[in-house]
């Protein structure tokens, strides 16, 4: 690390980008679904505000000990080689004061204005992504996105839990959908950044088995996501409309990964990518648009 470095005081914009900002708005998004299929009527911005802005900050603070415990393999890959603790912009103290910083603030939020099941829930899934899966998961095991993925996946629960205070089926079924998400949304990044992961020695799937192995997989678990994204309708959470929208995107979803599979060029892996982030956010908005607007079948 260069004099040079160590001497640029860090900006309010590194702090911010070690909270993952994009990826956190994509969480609390889910989130705020969670939270109004848990009723018939609308929420409460008493219930909104805390709930979301404690479940943002635990998310943030968690994201931010995954940018200190990766900075060395940060530091090695192309698209993460800029990440201010990776480059010295901010110290490994700092931003573990931050981290705790925005973790206390985040529990202190959902103890005293949401409910206690909510704030520990969000303290289970900080410590299994904070700690599990990005000090042992991530670096043990190819697997390390499916198992880890089940952390990445609650935020539709703590919004359901921060409305009704209760672990319930509604909840449960979307917190599978994104479980099942996860690993094809991943998996297609990793082959596009095969190399990178290789040279920093993480056992993502297409290094220890193999691309080819990888496109199987990743159409194996699109099937998973798209059986798992009809439960809302089989359980008459949802009705035509969103089912309409779920097959839909399920067929784009199905139709990148047998491009992947059928290796159609260098470009494909980036595009099943892109993709995954418009099915999710597009079939989240599909659940409240049914939800508010449309009668269940």
């Amino acid at each position: 690390m260069s004099e040079l470095t160590q001497a640029v005081r860090p900006s309010w914009r590194d702090y911010l980008e070690m909270c993952k900002p994009r990826v956190v708005a994509l969480m609390l998004l889910c989130a705020l679904v969670g939270m109004f299929l848990a009723t018939p009527g609308w929420v409460g911005l008493d219930v909104l505000v805390p709930g979301i802005l404690g479940i943002g900050l635990v998310a943030a603070s968690a994201a931010v000990v995954n940018h200190i415990a990766d900075a060395e393999i940060d530091i090695r890959m192309a698209r993460t080689a800029n990440r201010p603790v990776a480059t010295g912009r901010v110290g490994t103290l700092s931003g573990l004061a931050f981290s705790a910083a925005l973790g206390v603030a985040g529990m202190a939020v959902l103890l005293l204005w949401t409910n206690a099941l909510t704030a520990w829930l969000n303290l289970a899934s900080w410590v299994g992504y904070g700690l599990v899966y990005t000090l042992f998961l991530k670096r043990m095991t190819p697997q390390n996105i499916v198992i880890g993925g089940l952390f990445g996946a609650a935020p539709p629960l703590f919004g359901w839990t921060a409305v009704t205070g209760a672990l319930e089926p509604g909840g449960l079924i979307l917190v599978l959908i994104i479980f099942a998400w996860t690993p094809p949304h991943f998996w297609a990044l990793a082959l596009d950044r095969k190399a990178e992961y290789q040279a920093v020695n993480i056992p993502m799937l297409p290094v220890t088995h193999g691309e080819r192995h990888t496109r199987r997989h990743i159409f194996f678990y699109t099937l998973i996501l798209i059986a798992s994204s009809l439960l809302p309708v089989a359980i008459g959470m949802s009705g035509w409309a969103y089912l309409v929208a779920a097959l839909g995107l399920g067929a784009g979803f199905l139709y990148w990964s047998v491009a992947l599979l059928a290796n159609r060029g260098p470009k494909v892996p980036m595009q099943t990518f892109r993709y995954s982030i418009i099915y999710l956010m597009a079939l989240f908005i599909a659940l409240l648009i049914d939800h508010y607007w449309l009668v269940p079948v």
